[in-house]
């Protein structure tokens, strides 16, 4: 799911969106209707019409505007020995940004599968990207040889404009590879965010130039005895173009006045006393804050807004917020008050977890719900736009049940039914359905150490997620869902990802597994 530089190919990538069959006893069931799907997330509408479209490796796609050059490129890295042609074509595949139905919106897509040709059609090239994830899911074997695919035309755009998750790589550090690999997972399945929690106690993982100790000392721990790690720029903007590349959205973090010992150890004078802290290696929270009072604490937020606003294209900084609970509540709030007009004045819309609707937020600014549904309700009543991501339903480093080998507990045990059946629209009564902007499944790493990990963490509730922020409430069944998701096996496990095989599901076989 990597790029050519990375360990993984582009064509062994394209196995876990082809549903490759491998191993003993695996028949591939050939799907004649296109109602009789296994997509993720559901579509908004399918339409069969009983015949079927013949692919091979000899079918060419087109394009209609050169602004889809890399999204038929990108098509024919995941499905090798398709070719791309610049010109028009009216057999084949084609992609066209001629769309004829307003609300497909910027994400949206038609797909539309005829005996001769298959068109993916939308507004923007997001949506035909979008488009392109789906064929590739409908798609049941590699090319070596002649596959039917079922004829018909899907409908499709996103409930929530915001759908996300956040990969913390401050608790333990994970290269710009590993980040990638990350983004491929939320691009198969039509996530368009990604939320790095850039800095916390235990870890500085941005290169600021004007604040080099940052990265000198503040990078050099994480929980545990490993090295720490860090991003310099050119890294960061790598991963930034990487993600665009995809149309995903790089919301960096910055945690801020609380979980902010690695830049107090760094930094002397953001201490109230002077003095250096020291370098923290466990997993406690809300021990440490930025001294509110003092000039020098806001040149230094004002020096790393600067440069992380000047690497990050997208929209959003995030400030954090959360568990900040030795400063105190007066001081708390002109700090956000403060920070948030930093924030603007580098051209970014905020975003904190919930405890920044304590301060006189902007009406621009984003709030994220993690644990207070009061905050979130102030927020929205403010007319604050609320990013939905409650600990009990959707914190991907909850245990899926007591015997889990890592992860934590303390807000739920969140097994794949559990993350899947809630209504971002219901979660909290209080807060109208114009005021979600969307939803994300924070990766916390206290006890996360590898790939690996990370897997089996995200692995298969973020599927559920990916349909929860983008499939109408009225196509989501858990009955029908877990069904589609049981096929899904077959793709994970061709890639080699490390997946829970939970018993609520009678998953697809392929070849045997163990689980960790």
């Amino acid at each position: 799911m990597l790029n050519l530089e990375s360990k993984f190919s582009y064509a062994f990538y394209a196995l876990i969106l082809m549903g490759l069959c491998i191993g003993p006893g695996c028949e591939q069931k050939q799907v004649t209707n296109l109602a009789d799907h296994t997509i993720i997330p559901h579509p908004v509408k399918i339409t069969a019409s009983g015949g079927s479209f013949l692919i091979d490796n000899n079918i060419i796609v087109s394009i209609s505007d050169g602004r889809l050059s890399s999204v038929a490129n990108y098509l024919s890295k995941m499905q090798s020995g398709l070719k791309v042609s610049e010109s028009e074509g009216d057999e084949g595949i084609l992609l066209s940004l001629n769309a004829a139905d307003s609300i497909l919106g910027d994400e949206g897509y038609h797909l539309r599968i005829e005996e001769d040709l298959i068109t993916i059609s939308a507004y923007k090239p997001q949506g035909v990207f979008n488009g392109v994830q789906t064929l590739l899911q409908l798609i049941p074997v590699d090319l070596t040889e002649e596959t039917e695919i079922a004829t018909g035309v899907i409908k499709d755009y996103p409930r929530y404009s915001y759908r996300g998750s956040m990969l913390d790589v401050s608790r333990h550090f994970f290269g710009v590879e590993e980040v990638k690999r990350y983004i491929d997972f939320l691009a198969v399945y039509k996530m368009n965010t990604l939320h790095l929690h850039l800095t916390d106690d235990q870890g500085w993982r941005i290169e600021i130039k004007a604040k080099p100790e940052l990265t000198a000392i503040g990078s050099t721990s994480e929980v545990g005895e490993g090295s720490g790690g860090y991003y310099t720029q050119e890294q960061y903007r790598e991963i930034v173009q990487y993600a665009a590349d995809r149309f995903i959205t790089i919301v960096p973090e910055i945690d801020m006045p609380g979980h902010t010992q690695a830049a107090l150890a760094s930094y002397p004078e953001l201490n109230c006393n002077g003095k250096p802290g020291e370098l923290y290696r466990g997993t406690e929270v809300g021990f440490s804050t930025l001294c509110t009072d003092k000039e020098s604490t806001y040149e230094f937020v004002e020096a790393v807004i600067q440069e992380l606003a000047s690497m990050t294209p997208g929209e959003y900084i995030h400030i954090g917020g959360d568990e900040s609970h030795v400063t105190e509540k007066e001081d708390y709030i002109y700090f956000i008050n403060r920070v948030q007009k930093i924030v603007s004045k580098y051209g970014k819309t905020m975003i904190g977890w919930d405890e920044i609707a304590q301060a006189n937020i902007e009406s621009s600014t984003i709030v994220q719900q993690w644990n207070s549904a009061g905050n979130a309700t102030k927020a929205a009543k403010n007319g604050n736009k609320v990013l939905l991501s409650p600990a009990k339903r959707a914190y991907l480093d909850m245990k899926y049940d007591s015997t889990t080998r890592i992860g934590l507990a303390w807000a739920s045990l969140i097994e794949v039914d559990h993350g899947y059946n809630w209504n971002p629209d219901t979660v909290n009564a209080e807060i109208p359905t114009e005021a979600i902007l969307g939803i994300e499944a924070p990766l916390w790493t206290e006890t996360v150490e590898n790939m690996k990990d990370i897997e089996y963490m995200i692995f298969p509730r973020l599927l559920g997620y990916a349909e929860i922020g983008w499939s109408p409430q009225s196509t989501r069944v858990w009955s029908t869902y877990k069904d589609r998701l049981a096929n899904h096996a077959i793709r994970l496990d061709a890639n080699e990802i490390n997946f829970y095989r939970s018993p609520l599901v009678e998953w697809r076989k392929s070849e045997t597994h163990t689980n960790p």
